[in-house]
């Protein structure tokens, strides 16, 4: 079955079954490694991509759902250079062994993307999500926090 959608900007077919789940189609046949498998039951939050303006567990969506969709991943991101969200997790030494780092950068991108005032909570909620074994939350909360500074 061929599957048409928007990824990170550009018009993308691809040859899938239609339960394929999106996580496999995205690291397989296109290629792009940002999203990882962390426990395939999506509680890990380690496949997080954005699906049309949603951030979703890539490993809990058959790829027949995303037929006409705008998907982002992490690849899709950044440009030439880092974003100001990726240069304040490297300044606060949000990132360590990297597994979560893409789904976190993606979904704190979306959180900074809203339209309000972003608080401590409100980055915890959309952490909730999201488990990382390395930093303890808040070297990253203190990167979105710097990062949300720009906004104001």
């Amino acid at each position: 079955m061929s599957i048409t959608f928007t990824l990170n900007g550009e018009a993308r077919a691809v040859e899938a079954a239609p339960m394929d789940r999106l996580l496999d189609v995205l690291r397989g046949p296109l290629g792009l490694t940002g999203a990882k498998e962390g426990c395939g039951e999506g509680e890990c939050g380690a496949c997080a991509v954005e699906i049309d303006g949603r951030v979703v567990n890539s490993c809990l969506i058959p790829v027949f759902q995303v037929e006409g969709a705008t998907i982002r991943t992490i690849e899709g991101v950044a440009g030439e250079r880092l974003t100001r969200l990726q240069e304040a997790f490297l300044a606060h030494g949000a990132v360590q062994c990297g597994a979560c780092t893409p789904a976190l950068v993606l979904g704190c991108e979306a959180l900074l993307a809203e339209e309000g005032q972003i608080s401590r909570a409100g980055v915890r909620e959309a952490l909730a999500g999201h488990l990382c074994r390395c930093t303890g939350y808040q070297k990253i909360i203190d990167a979105v926090m710097d990062a949300a500074e720009d906004k104001r």
